[in-house]
């Protein structure tokens, strides 16, 4: 089982309502979808965060049993849960509004965490705005330094400017984490924002240098990049009719997570060849384009990516 640990929360994708515009609710958060994404892959996968009792929490656990996500980690908390409002610009990163000052994701405290895992849980996946709002943040950054060299630990920082008021401090902070996980996935706009100027590739391969076993760039409509320390592939993207690239970040990296534990590379990722990690990134981004075929996150199931002539 890989564990998931972070924000649940809700977006508002931008719809039309009878002639004119409002919003659609759609369950969200990063490692939320990353799980769901495993799920929907039929991965065993859990999710450990705090989700509300209020009624957008109760639709956030519905969604996750319904897609098969183990909930014995979730916290219910009562303060009330998260908002992300979309707003979407053609062949631009989805930007996001927060709405979520004292709401339930950031209610963790270590007392939650438990004590141990079970020997079934074999990797945890972390990333994105829990890592930054404190007092969960701290949970949550104790959590992967407690675990560090016990699970295959992964990280997608799905970087929110609006979070961080100093870049170089994050920049810090960013890399004390990059040296405790074993895969990273980051954008291009993420990479663009933490190092400006600098090129994707020299910083994944500092990455590397400095413990990751395998990172991976998506780079939106030009594919994605992937390298350890002996492989370097970059592959094109998967060329579809986009309706809105919501959750194709997460759908990539749970695609990417599900390929390498069942082919049996999750416990060696530093050590993927070249024709695998290829066949792994093909995989994922494959993923990550049926998701932008629909609206809001709302990844791929197997049958999607395996058979993907068959009926639902």
């Amino acid at each position: 089982m890989i564990v998931c640990c972070g924000e649940a929360l809700v977006d508002m994708v931008p719809a039309r309502c009878e002639g004119g515009s409002g919003y659609l609710t759609k369950p969200g958060g990063s490692p939320y979808n990353v799980a769901v994404g495993l799920g929907r892959l039929e991965i065993p996968v859990g999710f450990l965060g705090s989700i509300s009792v209020d009624f957008f929490g109760d639709l956030l656990v519905r969604h996750l049993r319904e897609n098969g996500v183990d909930l014995r980690y979730v916290v219910r908390a009562p303060s009330p849960t998260a908002l992300a409002f979309v707003h979407l610009a053609a062949g631009k990163e989805p930007v996001f509004q927060f709405y979520g000052t004292g709401t339930a994701d950031v209610m963790l405290a270590l007392d939650d965490l438990p004590v141990t895992f079970p020997p079934e849980v074999v990797g945890l996946h972390f990333g994105s705005i829990s890592l930054l709002r404190p007092p969960a943040s701290e949970v949550y950054e104790h959590l992967m330094r407690r675990e560090h060299r016990k699970r295959v630990i992964s990280l997608d920082p799905n970087v929110r400017p609006a979070f961080i008021p100093d870049r170089a401090a994050f920049r810090v902070r960013l890399e004390d984490w990059i040296c405790r996980v074993d895969l990273v996935r980051a954008s291009r706009a993420d990479v663009a924002w933490v190092y400006p100027g600098e090129p994707i590739e020299e910083v994944a391969r500092r990455w590397v240098a400095a413990g990751a076993g395998l990172v991976v760039v998506t780079l939106g409509e030009e594919g994605a990049f992937g390298c350890t320390v002996a492989s370097t592939v970059r592959l094109p993207a998967h060329p579809v009719q986009v309706v809105d690239t919501v959750g194709a970040g997460d759908a990539f990296t749970a695609a990417l997570l599900a390929w390498l534990v069942r082919t049996g590379w999750f416990d060696r990722i530093g050590k993927i060849p070249e024709g695998a990690l290829a066949e792994a990134l093909h995989y994922a981004v494959r993923a990550a384009a049926v998701t932008c075929t629909r609206q809001g996150a709302d990844p791929p199931y197997r049958w999607e990516l395996e058979h993907p002539g068959r009926p639902s």
